[in-house]
């Protein structure tokens, strides 16, 4: 599977281990940066380009770390297709693309270990969204949204 990543400072730390246990794991990565520490950056400069890159289908998935995961989780909504998620337990990285087709999880680097989050990501991979017509009839409210677009 393609994936993207994309972190700032706030996550840089983690996302050295996070990209070789997916390399090691046989997945292509595309880095989204930041490719250096700097504590001065902005989230969205990095996800803004990863969830467009999501969007647009050139690449399958995403990862988003920013030091809590709200920052990249509320710009990374702000691009319409994207469907992300902040997660730190393995329940919602399943059920997240399993129920509401969830594209994009962000994470915190600065309040998750590599080893609970390498967990996360290994069952947010492995998750494929099921499309019941409940799940179809919830995401085709917010997709009106996102064309702005009333709902009844």
């Amino acid at each position: 599977m393609l994936i993207g990543i994309a972190t700032d400072h706030g996550g840089f730390d983690l996302k050295e281990p996070v990209l070789k246990a997916l390399r090691n794991s046989g997945h292509e990565v595309r880095d989204f940066g930041a490719f250096d520490l700097n504590p001065e950056d902005d989230y969205p400069d990095f996800v803004i380009p990863l969830a467009k890159a999501i969007a647009s289908g050139k690449v399958e998935r995403g990862i988003a770390i920013c030091g809590s995961g709200v920052g990249a989780s509320v710009a990374a909504n702000k691009v319409s297709g994207i469907r992300s998620a902040l997660i730190h337990e393995s329940y919602s990285a399943h059920q997240g693309v399993e129920d509401d087709n969830m594209n994009l999880l962000c994470l915190g680097g600065r309040v998750i270990a590599f080893e609970a989050a390498w967990e996360i990501i290994k069952i947010y991979l492995t998750a494929h969204y099921v499309a019941k017509e409940r799940f179809e009839r919830r995401l085709a409210k917010v997709a009106a949204i996102e064309c702005k677009e009333q709902i009844k």
